[in-house]
């Protein structure tokens, strides 16, 4: 086990709700692995609850949560997207985006007031969500010979390796996923046998 490439995040969608003095934050978690996604769901967001005051979120990317940000949609400064941050930070998840959807009540809360509500209802959320452990990898595509393939069905076998899109025809193929502590092996042990593609 190498804790490097192990990370959790969260396996569905998940709802939250908050209210204050008639406003009401309802949070939607979702998992995601690209910012591609994320605009996707945001915009999506944005018109099914087109009656909304705000549509605030934030997220974090990857094995490693290098890719984050967050995003107050009209709030004051630092009272939406980073308290969504700090709940998905505290919760310790990766590969998740959070958006809080508000409903103005007609009685403005302050800047505390909206940090405890986009907090509350995140964290809500969250505890809604069921959390599944994750490991980084890399999505490959092998192509070898035919009289490669024993060799290479003993790298996959020795190493526990899933096996898809296999295509056994003049040249061999098929994709499989290395988790990042074992990518150096994989590619040492396949050295001259397979050609690896990233896919």
């Amino acid at each position: 086990m190498n804790p490097s490439d192990e990370y959790r995040s969260i396996a569905a969608p998940s709802e939250g709700l908050y209210k204050d003095n008639g406003s009401r934050f309802i949070a939607l978690a979702y998992p995601v692995e690209s910012e591609e996604s994320v605009k996707e769901i945001v915009s999506g967001l944005k018109k099914e609850y087109h009656d909304a005051r705000h549509h605030c979120y934030a997220y974090r990317l990857g094995h490693d949560g290098a890719v984050f940000r967050s995003s107050d949609d009209g709030e004051p400064s630092g009272t939406a997207g980073r308290p969504i941050l700090g709940q998905i930070d505290s919760a310790g998840l990766s590969d998740i985006l959070v958006v809080v959807v508000r409903y103005f009540g007609g009685i403005k809360l302050g800047v505390p007031g909206l940090i405890r509500a986009y907090k509350s209802a995140t964290s809500d959320a969250l505890a809604n969500a069921v959390t599944v452990e994750k490991t980084a990898g890399t999505v490959y595509r092998l192509c070898f010979d035919y009289l490669s393939m024993n060799a290479v069905q003993k790298v996959l076998k020795d190493m526990g390796l899933p096996q898809s899109s296999q295509d056994f025809s003049q040249r061999c193929s098929l994709v499989t996923r290395v988790r990042l502590s074992e990518d150096a092996s994989f590619r040492e042990r396949l050295q001259g046998v397979a050609e690896i593609e990233t896919l």
